[in-house]
C-alpha cells in the first residue's frame, strides 16, 4: 500500500452476532482524490465508514486515516476527518449562517462569523444565509450540511450516501460541491448505490459485494473487464451500471453453482 495514502484499509472484518458484514476488506485512497465505495443496500458500506470514523471498532484487520490508526489513535483520526451521513444534520429553526457559527464555536474555531460567511459564499448560499433552514430546498440543506462538516478544514471527509432523497437538480448541486472539495485538495470517500454518481465523480471506484471488495480501479479499468463494445453504427462503451451488474451477477452465479 502507498505510504502517503490518505486512507489505508487492510483485512478489515466486522460481524454483528452471527452476521458477518465485512469479510476482509482491502483498499486505499490517494490524497486529494474522490474514492467511491459502490454497493447495494446491506453490502457493508456504512459499516466501513463507521469504522474509519472511529464510531465502530473492527473485529480484525487494520485501518489508517491520515496516517493514524483508527483504534489506537482514534482521537487523532477524529481531528483529521469530517463525516456527513445520509440525511442532513442541520437545525431547521436556525438560519444557515447561525448553523455554521454554532458548529464553529463548538469546534473552538476562531472568527466563527467570518468562517460562516466564507463558507456561505463558497457553497453558493450567501443570499440564503439569513433565512431559516426550514425554507431551504433539499439540495441547499445538503450543501449547508457539507459546509458545516468542513469547518476546521479536515483533510479527509466521509460522505455516506450524500444525495439520498434529493431530486435531480439537488443531486447535481451536491456533485458540484464534492468535485470542488477534491479540486481544493480534500480527500473524499463517497459511499453510494447510485452508479451514475460514482461514474460522474470518482477518480477510483471499488465495488463492495457480500462483505468484500470484488473489484477496484478507475472507470476505464473497470470497463476493460467487459468484452469490447460491439461496433454497429456507433461504438458504445459499457456503462458503470453494466460493469457492476455483470460482476455481481457472475459472483452470485458462482455461489449458486457451489451449493
Amino acid at each position: 500500500m502507498e505510504e502517503n495514502a490518505a486512507i489505508q484499509v487492510h483485512g478489515l472484518r466486522k460481524s454483528y452476532k452471527e452476521l458477518e458484514v465485512l469479510k476482509g476488506v482491502d483498499f486505499e485512497v490517494a490524497r486529494g482524490s474522490i474514492f467511491a465505495l459502490l454497493g447495494s443496500n446491506g453490502a457493508g458500506k456504512t459499516t466501513i465508514v463507521r469504522i474509519l470514523s472511529t464510531l465502530l471498532k473492527p473485529d480484525d484487520g487494520t485501518a489508517h486515516v491520515n496516517g493514524f490508526d483508527v483504534v489506537s489513535q482514534a482521537a487523532r483520526v477524529r481531528e483529521s476527518i469530517s463525516l456527513t451521513v445520509q440525511f442532513a444534520a442541520v437545525d431547521e429553526i436556525l438560519t444557515g449562517r447561525e448553523n455554521l457559527i454554532m458548529i464553529a464555536e463548538l469546534r473552538h474555531v476562531k472568527g466563527a462569523g467570518k468562517v460562516a460567511d466564507e463558507l456561505l459564499e463558497r457553497f453558493a448560499l450567501a443570499d440564503a444565509g439569513g433565512r431559516r433552514v426550514a425554507t431551504y430546498s433539499g439540495g441547499m440543506r445538503r450543501r449547508l450540511d457539507i459546509a458545516m462538516s468542513l469547518i476546521g478544514d479536515p483533510p479527509v471527509i466521509f460522505l455516506d450516501e450524500p444525495t439520498t432523497g434529493l431530486d435531480p437538480e439537488g443531486r447535481i448541486e451536491v456533485w458540484n460541491v464534492i468535485q470542488k472539495l477534491a479540486d481544493s485538495g480534500t480527500t473524499v470517500l463517497l459511499t453510494t448505490q447510485y452508479l451514475d454518481e460514482a461514474e460522474k465523480l470518482a477518480d477510483r471506484i471499488a465495488i463492495l459485494h457480500l462483505g468484500t471488495i470484488i473489484v477496484s480501479g478507475t472507470l476505464a479499468e473497470l470497463r476493460k473487464l467487459l468484452p469490447p463494445a460491439k461496433v454497429e453504427y456507433v461504438e458504445r462503451q459499457p456503462t458503470l451500471e453494466e460493469v457492476f451488474l455483470a460482476i455481481v451477477g457472475t459472483k452470485d452465479s458462482d455461489k449458486e453453482a457451489q451449493r
